[in-house]
């Protein structure tokens, strides 16, 4: 160990995963298990049985009080006041630009009480611009993250390996829904939710059960999964990265996220901008592609048309499942159909690549 490791945030999961072989990486300053037994047979275990994921390193900030929803609805472009008690929802937090502060889960416990669910890297940021926010309004916000340690459970058995552990029934907890009970004794938010393409949940709980959980989790079937599989799969689904597909220069009709878009809610953060983009149409657009050519398109790998670069590749692998090259790129509108070829230029050199629909992979209902 250098160091620098020495600085690097640690889950509350940290010494377990280094006792499970977690081969760790250093992740936007926290340090997180790439892979342990292997990315594929991770993967694998996630699209045909059940692996385990520590998201620990998220952040969870509470939105509470009379203004509660008043503020959030300010700060996000999804519709806040379509949610009930029990209900999460995917959103964008906004800059005035129409470009993301971050893109992040709310969850509604009551009427003047939200639970989000931030991205690692932004967390201090997130706080501070809603705090910011709600200066002047009848509303707390707080930074919780240290409070929860947060396991993902996810692949098609996860329901069957979770239930004998949990004090409520899983089944009716349906997708993007949560409900409060317990694990293995121990309070946790329960969620059926997650960043995979598969059904599963992500279970909320103090820090010092964490450890203990996840063990009986691995021990009842689970596979631990790393950041290396989390990242394949996400992008099988088509479910963006802060960082690589969105980010304060990205709004959400360019990420083709124009799903949580509501215009007609009300005055939110870059509302005007985004309501000129739909009218106008962006000027370029997040697409799904695979590889003509040999080669894997990755983050940063610049798209060129007769020496112009004209657009940018966000991300990128090979699919375990599809068993071929697949990413995410940035293309100017006019080029976004389905079918279109382009040009990636990958180490220098020119390749070939076809836009494609997506998601890549979706699973069976």
């Amino acid at each position: 160990m250098t160091s620098q490791n020495a600085e690097l945030k640690k889950t509350p999961l940290n010494a377990v995963e280094k006792e499970l072989g977690g081969k760790m990486v250093d992740f936007g300053g926290w340090e997180l298990p790439v892979q342990f037994s292997g990315i594929l047979e991770e993967h694998d275990a996630v699209r045909n049985d059940v692996g385990l994921f520590d998201v620990s390193h998220m952040g969870e900030i509470t939105v509470r009080g009379p203004e509660a929803l008043a503020l959030l609805q300010r700060a996000t472009c999804n519709d806040v006041s379509k949610l009930e008690d029990g209900r999460a929802q995917y959103n964008g937090l906004l800059y005035p630009t129409a470009g993301f502060v971050d893109d992040i889960l709310i969850y509604r416990i009551a009427a003047d009480d939200y639970f989000v669910v931030v991205n690692a890297s932004n967390s201090d940021k997130d706080f501070d611009w809603l705090q910011d926010l709600a200066k002047g309004a009848d509303v707390e916000v707080k930074n919780v993250s240290a409070d929860y340690a947060q396991l993902a459970i996810q692949g098609p058995r996860a329901e069957a390996l979770l239930q004998p552990m949990a004090d409520i029934a899983l089944a009716p907890i349906k997708y993007y829904r949560f409900a409060q009970g317990n694990v293995d004794g121990a309070p946790a938010i329960i969620s059926r939710t997650g960043y995979t393409g598969e059904d599963g949940f992500e279970v909320y709980v103090s820090p010092e059960h964490g450890p203990r959980i996840m063990k009986k989790i691995i021990e009842a079937g689970a596979k631990p999964c790393g950041l290396g599989a989390r990242d394949t799969l996400r992008l099988e689904a088509k479910m963006a990265l802060y960082g690589n597909d969105i980010d304060h220069s990205t709004t959400p009709l360019e990420a083709d996220l124009g799903w949580i878009v509501k215009l007609d809610k009300g005055d939110f953060m870059g509302r005007d901008v985004l309501e000129r983009e739909k009218g106008e149409g962006p000027a370029r657009k997040l697409v799904g592609f695979e590889m003509v050519d040999r080669g894997i398109g990755r983050h940063g790998y610049p798209i060129v048309e007769g020496g112009e670069e004209i657009g940018v590749v966000t991300s990128g692998t090979h699919s375990p499942t599809l068993k071929k090259a697949i990413g995410l790129a940035y293309l100017p509108s006019g080029k976004t159909t389905p079918g279109t070829e382009f040009t990636v230029l990958i180490r220098g050199k020119e390749t070939r690549a076809r836009v494609v629909p997506t998601p890549f992979y979706k699973r069976a209902k």
